[in-house]
């Protein structure tokens, strides 16, 4: 599979402004094919990440090159609350190859009874640190009634893509938004809903330049950002789609390896994929077991591709060093089932494996962890090294 294409202008999606710029042309090559859609690719020539508004010291991971380059805000107009729903109109058409860099705003301090300035300014954050972007969005919008709390950037819509088609989604940079995150929990929360007997909101705060969240005085952990949910939109008969549990076309996985250098494979069920994403995290555990992680705004820079008519029932994953395979369900050891189900089924497929051989592998080389377990569904996703075969296609992201 080849994608070419002469260099288009970057445009600001909030503006209309055009910068004239000239790109090499972008060439790709299929890597793997399969009933799990697990497709790798190169790039001719990559650049490194922008600088971030406020993280000096965060990883930097190789950029392509090669089409047009789009920033989308996380605007009144832009966002959805709570949902997703294949009738919502797309705020953004891009091309596979675009290079999209979203910013998305976190629920915390949007949801607590009061606005963000007050929410923040009660736990001593002044409010010159506040996005206006929560502002302005809490002023225009509620969540959807009945359904869940999460902010969500999007839809984009990406050409080409239908139903039956695979969204690759390269995971080129993300970083947060504010030196700040919440972390929420209380009575009725998370896997121990009896634990705590009065509600617990910690402010956290985000060491940039060190890329350490201070939990308490002697505790500080690092940074690692990601989106908590990266989804294609459900299938129009679903009408509207509450975002917190997850699903076929992914959305609330909060797996924790969807960070910088990761690519996400989503399972298409409209046109042009709609993608959207929030849910931004700066620290988890596999688990997320209080019922939260270090809730943070965050901004994400992606690329998309579409791999056409490929079977895939369930999200898929790949960094430099796994492949990783998902299983999604309300009874945790049918999650683990499909999760090893798709694992059996990708080497199979990808790596010429029998049944029996793909078996004693999975149970001698592969971990499977749990990387959600409160929102409903239960997220089982099974971590293949890539280390273990003697041929390997390299991966776009590994220097």
């Amino acid at each position: 599979m080849q994608t070419t294409g002469p260099g288009r202008d970057d445009v600001n999606a909030a503006d209309g402004q055009i910068v004239p710029a000239v790109y090499p042309r972008l060439s790709r090559r299929t890597l793997l094919t399969g009933s799990a859609a697990v497709i790798g690719a190169t790039t001719a020539a990559v650049v490194s990440a922008p600088a971030a508004e406020a993280a000096a010291a965060r990883p930097v991971v190789p950029m392509p090159r090669g089409k047009k380059r789009v920033h989308l805000p996380s605007r009144p107009e832009t966002v959805h609350w709570g949902y997703m729903d294949a009738a919502l109109p797309p705020v953004l058409r891009v091309r596979p190859g675009d290079v999209v860099t979203i910013d998305t705003l976190s629920h915390q301090g949007m949801i607590n009874g009061t606005d963000p300035v007050t929410f923040f300014g009660s736990h001593g954050i002044p409010s010159s640190a506040v996005l206006k972007d929560a502002v302005d969005v809490y002023a225009a919008k509620s969540p959807a009634p009945g359904l869940s709390v999460h902010v969500l950037t999007g839809p984009i819509y990406v050409e080409g893509a239908e139903a039956g088609d695979v969204l690759e989604v390269r995971i080129l940079e993300s970083h947060a938004r504010v030196p700040y995150g919440v972390n929420r929990t209380g009575p009725g929360s998370g896997v121990l809903p009896n634990l705590l007997k009065e509600p617990s909101v910690k402010v956290i705060e985000l060491d940039l330049d060190k890329q350490l969240a201070k939990i308490t005085e002697d505790v500080h952990v690092p940074i690692e950002a990601f989106q908590g949910i990266m989804c294609t939109a459900p299938a129009p008969e679903l009408g509207k789609v509450s975002s917190r549990p997850p699903g076929a076309f992914g959305g609330n996985m909060d797996l924790r390896d969807l960070a910088a250098g990761c690519t996400l494979y989503l399972p298409v069920f409209n046109d042009g994929a709609l993608f959207s994403t929030g849910d931004g995290h700066t620290a988890q555990g596999d688990g997320e077991v209080d019922g939260t992680a270090i809730e943070t705004s965050l901004t994400t820079t992606v690329q998309f591709f579409i791999h056409k008519a490929v079977h895939a029932p369930w999200p898929m994953a790949e960094n430099g060093t796994h492949y990783i395979s998902m299983g999604i369900d309300v009874d945790l050891d049918t999650a683990l089932a499909n999760s090893l189900q798709e694992a059996i089924n990708f080497l199979q497929a990808n790596m010429g494996l029998s049944a029996a051989d793909a078996y004693t592998l999975c149970s001698v080389a592969v971990d499977f962890e749990i990387a959600e377990a409160v929102n409903y569904t239960k997220v089982v996703h099974g971590k293949i090294p890539k280390n273990v075969f003697k041929h390997v296609p390299r991966y776009w992201a590994a220097g």
